[in-house]
Parts: structure tokens; C-alpha cells; sequence
């Protein structure tokens, strides 16, 4: 018996791709005017094109069209702009025509690529070898009846694009950071709502292994269907370290298309993998070729967006502010609305930033609420936070009375709601002296603790002579009399 010697893990590399399914979220699906909304009841959107019945003939999408070049031009990728479609033959119980509609020799976008943020700070960049368009299968449910599968075709016909990288990822941390960029940029471009949990991005991993320093690929397995970033990084792992214990041992890798079970981590056999020669493409003789013009390219790329990176950058140069808090612009399209409408009106850009980041976040999230759901406008807010700066309003009664109430009374003025709520600051002197006066007197021990050198104790003391001005009261000023007093 010939036995292999065992290889140290550490002289082992990851290799892997992604194949990134998008579902785009036009009204209707690729090639029918079938809705392609999510949740309706069982086979309530079909058509005689989705159920494939005979003579039913497709029609492209446009939109479907333009969503896929926008996604190609935010990752670098050739335009061809002459591209058709083809039949990938395959059994799908779940897809009447018992074909896929997709593109094979020649997709819509090719030789791209995308540059990743690691944890530690270094730059990775990720080629995609292509994205095509193709449409989606129903769905197969087996859980409803003892005897039979239930087919739901609401989804076959769903357009998709698939992103398919280089085998360029070496670790689970990479494939991570990729698949959450790809879900920033398809909600970025209003390509997808990229909801892993609804299968409108899923992932299938390609893995395979090879021993450091080599440049030839090993055999690879493909993981399907994961739905979850989570469940990628998990299946990456798990696979990686199945693969080197059995090539460790003396195995061979087999080529075989996986399945991940969540439960348990873990991954196994479906079936031996296909090469390609096995479904048979040829060109769909239903579909004419899709001719891109130059006029249409030209108007897409000048109606593309600033794409999150070039935000955060201009962010940054703008305002002085740290990456983070640019980044939570860059990645919510409707906040950085937001935030451009109200720069027109505030008077200090700095102070809308850090509510925004900051206090109204976390206003939200407890409320439960998005941006567009607030309630108050990007005008109404830049008003209030100019009277905060004016020092007319304390920013803990703006944030605690003034924006509650004009949640309640929409299209309400900041300074008059103010003035109603009589808690506009009152500028007496004479006033914030006395109340100072009977704080002190009141707080005799702290007052000497003040004096022997414990200096946090006059947050204390401003709070006090706050609650006796009712919230009407410029703190800082409080604090001037305040050291004023105890000098």
C-alpha cells in the first residue's frame, strides 16, 4: 500500500470564484409582461411566455438591458455591444420550457474587475470575467404534500445577471467583503434590493485548493445556492479545511457540485459537476441579437451615478470628515439626498453631519424608521439645526421636544413650533445668576469639592441651573456664570 505524506495545512491556499445571481427589479420579467414582484400568491404571475405553452414567443426587456450595463460599467467591464442569447439545456423541473434562456459565448458585460477594503486596510482587487443576463426557474416546494412537489412559477422568468469573478479570492474573508459590495452597489444603482433572505442575491462558491507558491489550479467544487454572506463564509471554511484534510491524507478531489447545510456548517454531495459541453448552448432562434448603439451607451454612462467610493472621497475632501461617517452616506442613497437638500440651506455643514450620524440615527433605528419615513423635510431640519447653532434652541430640547413635535405636525415651521412650545432660550443674565446662586447654595459639598480640584462636578451644576430654566438656557453661557461664581 502506497501511502502519500502528509502535507502541513499551512502550505495549502484557498482558491475561488463567485457566481453572483441578481435578481433586477424591474416591474415585469425578462421576456414577458409577467409581474416579477415578490410574495404574490402561488402561480398568480404567469402568462402563457412563462408557462411555455405553444406559440408563446419572447420578448426582450429593456430595462433588463440597461440595469445590466449599468452594474457592468461600476465594475470596469467592456460593453459588447452586439450580444445575443442562447439555450443552456438542462432538466429544470421548475422551469417549463425545460431550457434556460441565458448568454454564453457572448455575454453582455466581460473583463471587469472590483477593488476590495480588507479588515486590516490593504486593497484586493477582484477581476469578473463576465456578467450576462439570463431569467430565473420557479421554485420547487416539496414540503407540502406527502405524495407530491409543488411548483410555484411566479419566479421562472424573473430576470437575472450573474457575476462571475476570476478565481481570484484567497480567503473567506475576501469572498465576504466582496459579496457585501456587491450588495451596496445593486441597491446603489436601484438594480436590486440584493434581500439575500428573499433570493434576490444568491451565491454559488467555487473552491478548490492548491499548495502554496503554485500556479496551476486544483480540481473545484462548487457550493450552490448559499443565501447568506454568513453562509459563504462558513461553507468557504468549512470546504477549504475538507479539502485539505483529504488531500492531507492522500484523497483526491473530486469535481462535484455541493450543497451547504446551515444547521450543521457543513457541506455535501449533490452530484458530480457537469462540464459545460453537457448543456448543449446553442443561440435562441425565438430572439434576435441585442444591439447596444453608441448613442445609447453614451446616455447610460453619462446618467451613471457617483458610484460609493468617489462619494466617500468627495465627502471627505468636502467636509473633513472620517471615512466612517462618509461611508454611511455612500451606502444609503436616500440619506445622502437628504443630506444634499438640506446643505442648501444650513448654515454650518459640519453640525448637519454629526446629527445626521449621530443623534437622528439613533433616533431611527429606536423609531424603526428609514430616512424618506421621518416625517420631517431636509428644509425643515436644516431650520432646526440653525436655530441650535444660533444658540435659540439647546440641541437636548430640540432633540427631545421640537423635531417629536414636528413628526406630529408635518410641514410645521421650525422657529414658530418653537415659539409655541415656549422653549425658544431666554438671553436674562440677571435670570441664569440667580438660578446659579441657588444651585450652589444648594450643593454646598460639591461646591468645595469643585474648589479642592474636582472640576467634573460643574456638569452637575450646569444641569441643575438647566432644569430650573426649563430647558430655555445656552449652556455654555450657564457655564460661564457658573466658573464665574466659583472662582
Amino acid at each position: 500500500m502506497i501511502t502519500k505524506t502528509a502535507i502541513s495545512a499551512t502550505e495549502f491556499e484557498l482558491v475561488s470564484g463567485l457566481e453572483i445571481h441578481v435578481q433586477l427589479n424591474t416591474a415585469s420579467k425578462i421576456f414577458s409582461s409577467d409581474s416579477a414582484a415578490f410574495g404574490a400568491k402561488p402561480n398568480e404571475n404567469i402568462s402563457t411566455v412563462s408557462l411555455a405553452l405553444p406559440g408563446a414567443l419572447p420578448k426582450l426587456n429593456k430595462e433588463v438591458v440597461s440595469k445590466a450595463i449599468r452594474m457592468g460599467l461600476a465594475l470596469n467591464c467592456t460593453i459588447n455591444q452586439t450580444n445575443y442569447f442562447d439555450r443552456k439545456n438542462y432538466f429544470y423541473a421548475d422551469l417549463p420550457k425545460g431550457y434556460q434562456i441565458t448568454q454564453d459565448n457572448r455575454p453582455i458585460c466581460q473583463n471587469g474587475y472590483i477593488d476590495l477594503v480588507l479588515s486590516d486596510g490593504t486593497e484586493k482587487r477582484i477581476g469578473i470575467n463576465r456578467i450576462h443576463l439570463e431569467e430565473d426557474a420557479g421554485k420547487s416546494m416539496h414540503d407540502q404534500n406527502d405524495r407530491y412537489s409543488y411548483v410555484d412559477l411566479n419566479r421562472a422568468g424573473v430576470p437575472l445577471i450573474e457575476i462571475v469573478t476570476e478565481p481570484d479570492i484567497r480567503s473567506a474573508e475576501e469572498a465576504s467583503a466582496l459579496l457585501t459590495e456587491m450588495r451596496k452597489l445593486v441597491r446603489h444603482l436601484d438594480a436590486s434590493d440584493g434581500n439575500m433572505e428573499e433570493g434576490s442575491l444568491r451565491c454559488d462558491a467555487n473552491i478548490s485548493i492548491r499548495e502554496e507558491g503554485s500556479t496551476e489550479f486544483g480540481t473545484r467544487c462548487e457550493v450552490k445556492n448559499l443565501n447568506s454572506i454568513r453562509n459563504v463564509r462558513r461553507a468557504m471554511e468549512f470546504e477549504f479545511n475538507r479539502q485539505k484534510e483529504l488531500v492531507s491524507a492522500g484523497g483526491v478531489i473530486v469535481q462535484s457540485t455541493l450543497t451547504f447545510d446551515a444547521d450543521h456548517g457543513t457541506t455535501a454531495p449533490m452530484r458530480t459537476k457537469e462540464m459545460a459541453n453537457d448543456y448543449r448552448y446553442f443561440p435562441d432562434p425565438d430572439l434576435p441579437p441585442v444591439y447596444i448603439s453608441d448613442e445609447w451607451l453614451a446616455q447610460l454612462k453619462a446618467d451613471m451615478p457617483a458610484l460609493p467610493k468617489e462619494i466617500t472621497a468627495k465627502l471627505i475632501a468636502d467636509f473633513g470628515i472620517s471615512n466612517s461617517e462618509a461611508v454611511i452616506f455612500a451606502e444609503d442613497t436616500a440619506l445622502l439626498e437628504y443630506l444634499n437638500e438640506a446643505l442648501t440651506v444650513v448654515k454650518q455643514p459640519k453640525s448637519l453631519i454629526n446629527w445626521l450620524t449621530g443623534p437622528v440615527r439613533a433616533m431611527l433605528n429606536e423609531q424603526q424608521l428609514t430616512i424618506s419615513s421621518f416625517g420631517i423635510s431636509p428644509l425643515q431640519f436644516a431650520a432646526v439645526i440653525n436655530l441650535v447653532d444660533d444658540k435659540k434652541v439647546t440641541q437636548q430640547t430640540a432633540l427631545q421636544q421640537l423635531l417629536p413635535a414636528m413628526q406630529k405636525a408635518p410641514g410645521s415651521d421650525a422657529l414658530a413650533l418653537a415659539g409655541e412650545l415656549n422653549i425658544l432660550i431666554v438671553e436674562n443674565r440677571d435670570e441664569l445668576s440667580g438660578f446659579a446662586d441657588q444651585v450652589l447654595e444648594k450643593f454646598k459639598p460639591q461646591v468645595l469639592a469643585y474648589k479642592n480640584g474636582k472640576k467634573g462636578v460643574l456638569g452637575l451644576f450646569v444641569g441643575e441651573v438647566m432644569k430650573l430654566a426649563k430647558g430655555k438656557a445656552d449652556p455654555q453661557k450657564i457655564n460661564a456664570v457658573l466658573e464665574e461664581k466659583l472662582k
